[in-house]
């Protein structure tokens, strides 16, 4: 939801407004005079909001920076709350939903927020760190999710074959965590086109060609092949 849904009561919407300054000044000033150059004091003086009211919403300076990718990903999970399976392959079933939690996201701003941010975190370490501990939640979340909801067609009863299917829940969102990271390397590379539908795109590319990642055999190259 957005700070202007008029179903939100009119509170939420407020705070809503302010998340949503927080992440904009954020970026702006991370952008403009680099992430560790300025304090948390600095980024609340400029959005006029307390300390405390920041941490009612972010953890850290690196939550609010990465929120605009964050804030994707929750909304993955929701997707993946109610999307129906509809017999498809596990990989399918997680890329549909993260395709429509793209759609989501704000038409207008999302793609040149979510633009700043991997910006940033290509020069900015710690963002990388929260990252990877963000990715880690959200593949048990939507693991949990998964195993919750669904059953797989190819998991017999059993402890083995329980764990079995387990693996391959995680292996399914490890392929799509994946694909997404390519894509979304490649979206901000390009110099141009950084919308929303881009993004869908080149998803969509990525996890076609999972298969054939999987598939794909090493041969030899070069002195290699005449040894």
């Amino acid at each position: 939801m957005t700070p202007e849904n008029p179903v939100l009561p009119l509170r939420e919407r407020k705070k809503l407004r302010t998340r949503q300054a927080l992440i904009d000044t954020a970026l702006e000033l991370f952008g403009e005079h680099g992430f560790d150059r300025v304090t948390l004091d600095q980024l609340c003086e400029s959005v006029e909001v307390s300390k405390r009211t920041f941490f009612r919403t972010f953890s850290s300076k690196e939550d609010v920076a990465a929120a605009p990718t964050q804030d994707l990903w929750t909304a993955f999970l929701e997707v993946l709350e109610d999307h129906p399976p509809q017999g498809r392959p596990l990989v399918s079933l997680y890329e549909e939903a993260l395709v429509e939690a793209i759609g989501r996201m704000p038409s207008d701003t999302w793609a040149q927020r979510a633009l700043a941010s991997r910006r940033l975190a290509a020069r900015t370490p710690s963002m990388d760190a929260h990252g990877l501990a963000f990715c880690n939640r959200v593949s048990r979340e939507a693991a949990a999710v998964t195993e919750r909801r669904f059953t797989l067609d190819s998991a017999e009863k059993g402890t083995a074959e329980e764990g079995i299917a387990a693996l391959r829940v995680r292996l399914a969102l490890d392929m799509l965590l994946s694909a997404f990271h390519q894509a979304l390397a490649a979206w901000v590379a390009q110099p141009a086109g950084h919308t929303r539908e881009d993004l869908t795109r080149r998803l969509r590319a990525a996890c076609a060609e999972l298969p054939g990642a999987l598939a794909a055999t090493a041969e030899p190259r070069g002195e290699e092949a005449v040894r």
